[in-house]
């Protein structure tokens, strides 16, 4: 089984993250966050990555920490899961629709961190989460699992697609990325021998 599990505590956060990479897409998430738990459920569903989460964040001060701690967990436990990452197709890439929003996303499991991102948001918060959380979001998660991600919404007007389509394109190019491709064996994805 390619799951694991990540306990995170800080000063500013407590945090337990459970992932199975061949789940089914279930999902158990509570941040205190209501948006963000909402986007992580998306996340879920649609990598078919089970995902547990219980984030107790300082929300008393604001969501900055619970939602960088999350991902940072989040990003950790899909790098243990993965392991030396033999036999994983390594690439994803995903076009997103939701409504008048396209959303574009592309990934690489390479172990070199690297985000960069085009999605912007003409409000400030969504719900009580602010939406400069997002793009801080996807950069925590990225250098924490160790994958080269690429995010740029194409166009759109309503916020909440936005950031709906970008959530789901992550799952949907991440299910991509960690399935198993029986043509690759157990080799590892790369002419270096290592990722």
């Amino acid at each position: 089984m390619r799951s694991a599990t990540i306990n995170r505590h800080t000063s500013e956060t407590r945090i337990a993250v459970t992932v199975d990479l061949d789940g089914t897409g279930a999902y158990d998430v509570h941040t205190g966050v209501g948006f963000f738990d909402h986007m992580l459920e998306q996340l879920s569903r649609h990598s078919l990555i089970d995902l547990h989460i219980r984030t107790d964040g300082d929300l008393h001060i604001d969501e900055h920490h619970t939602v960088e701690d999350t991902a940072l967990a989040i990003g950790a436990a899909v790098a243990k899961a993965l392991g030396e990452k033999r036999g994983i197709r390594r690439y994803g890439d995903a076009l997103s629709p939701m409504d008048e929003t396209l959303t574009r996303v592309a990934l690489d499991i390479s172990g070199r961190p690297w985000l960069v991102w085009k999605c912007p948001f003409t409000i400030q918060k969504l719900g009580t989460m602010d939406t400069e959380l997002f793009q801080h979001f996807f950069h925590s998660f990225a250098q924490a699992a160790g994958i080269t991600l690429h995010v740029e919404t194409l166009y759109g007007d309503n916020n909440h697609h936005i950031a709906e389509s970008a959530f789901k394109g992550l799952a949907r190019a991440l299910r991509q990325a960690v399935e198993i491709d029986p043509r690759k064996g157990d080799a590892i994805p790369s002419t270096k021998g290592t990722l």
